[in-house]
């Protein structure tokens, strides 16, 4: 084994595939087959599964990747103690249900940076994959809500993918609606209000239940219902059909502007707002400055922070 080939390993977990990883290394795919192989042969393991899909890291994969990075950052550290060479890039990978608050936390966390590169990734994506990307160390921090509905499905799923849930806020419900809405003067709403207004969701893909939806609530009844796959377009239809989504309630007008304006829904629900993390690995120096800018904004929002 070398930290070549360490290296190439991690490059093939970052792209999800072997072919693009060989692009982006500029060697041959034959021969970072080969040098996984090796790798492979020399432990005595399996570290992808090779399916007609792709490739996804086994369990011993998981395992040795985590062993692999922490070899290269102290390969990095050696290098600059005594080569001279300059940091290494400063890196982030962040896979997030659709918060504002996660991309302004993100915001600050780059604005607040004295480095000369770094090499950030946010991804704001399904629930699921949310899980996936930190389960095979695509993202080190994920950002999910759980519910009394949602609870037993998703704990069970994190715990199948050695992953933890660490609370972070407790949000009441609320609805984003167009500052113009007819009911944007109102201080809290039902969903008997809203059932002639369009119900506005992201959508979940292949794994489309209502335990992964990121609305609570989500086996409601609704007359009108769009699915988007992007909060961009869910902010412009809000505002163009006098739509709705439910949410945290939680808005930053910096990144929005004032023409979302949230509003109260009348439920006795609760989201549980949290981090998920793999139990297999350190988070790094970057990973905790982000969570410590996602707690600080919270806590100016007027949340508390959970323990």
């Amino acid at each position: 084994m070398t930290v070549q080939q360490l290296k190439y390993i991690i490059k093939i977990v970052e792209c999800n595939s072997i072919t693009e990883a060989a692009k982006q290394l500029f060697i041959s795919q034959p021969s970072l087959s080969a040098a996984l192989k090796e790798v492979e042969t020399e432990f005595g393991i399996e570290i992808f599964h090779r399916t007609s899909k792709g490739i996804a890291l086994s369990a011993d994969g998981r395992e040795f990747l985590s062993y692999a990075r922490q070899i290269i950052e102290q390969t990095q550290l050696l290098e600059q103690r005594y080569k001279n060479k300059k940091p290494s890039k400063q890196l982030c990978s962040v896979s997030t249900q659709h918060y504002s608050f996660a991309v302004t936390a993100f915001v600050n966390l780059i604005a607040s940076l004295d480095v000369d590169e770094y090499e950030f990734t946010l991804r704001e994506t399904r629930t699921y994959e949310i899980i996936d990307d930190v389960a095979n160390f695509r993202s080190e921090v994920g950002i999910l809500y759980i519910s009394e509905f949602n609870e037993k499905v998703l704990k069970k799923l994190l715990k199948e993918n050695h992953l933890t849930f660490t609370p972070l806020f407790e949000a009441d419900p609320h609805i984003f609606i167009s500052a113009a809405h007819p009911l944007a003067s109102r201080k809290t709403v039902s969903l008997e209000d809203l059932d002639n207004y369009p119900f506005l969701a992201f959508e979940q893909g292949t794994y489309n239940s209502f335990y992964f939806s990121e609305e609570i609530l989500s086996t409601a009844l609704h007359k009108k219902t769009i699915y988007v796959s992007d909060r961009a377009t869910l902010f412009n239809l809000l505002i163009g059909l006098n739509g709705y989504t439910i949410c945290t309630g939680v808005l930053n007008s910096d990144l929005n502007g004032d023409n979302i304006i949230s509003v109260r829904l009348q439920t006795l629900e609760k989201m549980k707002i949290g981090l998920i993390f793999n139990k297999k690995t350190p988070l790094s120096k970057m990973a905790l400055h982000y969570i410590k800018e996602l707690k600080k904004l919270i806590t100016y929002d007027g949340y508390t922070i959970l323990q």
